[in-house]
């Protein structure tokens, strides 16, 4: 096996796919339908990484002018978290994109034989729209979303059922992803990982988050996992 490691963990938004245009769009859907002003795409933006739920609540908080938990307890929340679902699924892998070298980089480790899989805190059925929307499907091993378990990333239960699925050790691991979060999730179980500075971490660098490596983007991952496919690409 060439890459060093067994199994590969991608986070999915910011990571392998730039959704935030289509996940602007369902939120601007929602706020416009409420009466509210569009937040511009670079805020909804700062917003990702928990979740489409956290999302829909720090835009209401912004467009209500309330704080977090006083959102999280209004009456309106369920029906216009309804009104949310039925837009994101409109949108869902509408004006989102694969990152360059993403699709190839997870070709050429799975023709090494590595098992790949994604780690999101997407809910499940956004991430399955998303990933069938690009193709992206039949190249993973396995999808956890933030529903998939009880808890979500950076909990390292979600990394260890991964481990666990694969019968893989911790060292033998590796988190690709482009936020604190992902630093965080590898950190607490033990993983090591590597941050794409391409995605969404609300506007700190990635560096901040101490990754064991920063790497400016796939075609600079495929070299260092797979040198001697990237030199032959």
């Amino acid at each position: 096996m060439n890459c060093g490691f067994d199994l590969i963990l991608f986070d999915l938004d910011g990571t392998l796919v730039d959704s935030a245009p289509e996940i602007a769009d369902a939120v601007n859907d929602t706020l416009q339908e409420l009466g509210l002003p569009a937040q511009p795409p670079a805020q909804v933006q700062a917003w990702i990484g928990h979740g489409t739920g956290v999302l829909l609540l720090r835009a209401l908080a912004a467009g209500w002018g309330l704080p977090l938990e006083a959102v999280r307890a209004d009456p309106r929340l369920p029906a216009v978290a309804a009104r949310f679902q039925h837009h994101y699924a409109a949108r869902c892998g509408s004006r989102s994109r694969v990152y360059p070298g993403a699709r190839e980089l997870l070709q050429a480790l799975r023709a090494d034989g590595v098992r790949l899989a994604v780690l999101t805190n997407k809910e499940g059925r956004y991430t399955h729209a998303l990933l069938a929307a690009h193709g992206l499907r039949p190249l993973l091993d396995l999808v956890v979303s933030g529903d998939t378990l009880p808890v979500r990333k950076p909990d390292p239960a979600v990394a260890r059922h991964c481990l666990d699925w694969f019968s893989v050790s911790p060292y033998r691991a590796l988190l690709v992803g482009d936020s604190a979060i992902d630093a965080a999730t590898a950190r607490n179980a033990g993983i090591a990982c590597w941050l794409l500075p391409h995605g969404y971490n609300g506007g700190v660098p990635v560096a901040d988050a101490r990754p064991d490596a920063v790497v400016a983007d796939f075609p600079a991952l495929q070299a260092r996992l797979l040198p001697e496919v990237a030199l032959h690409a």
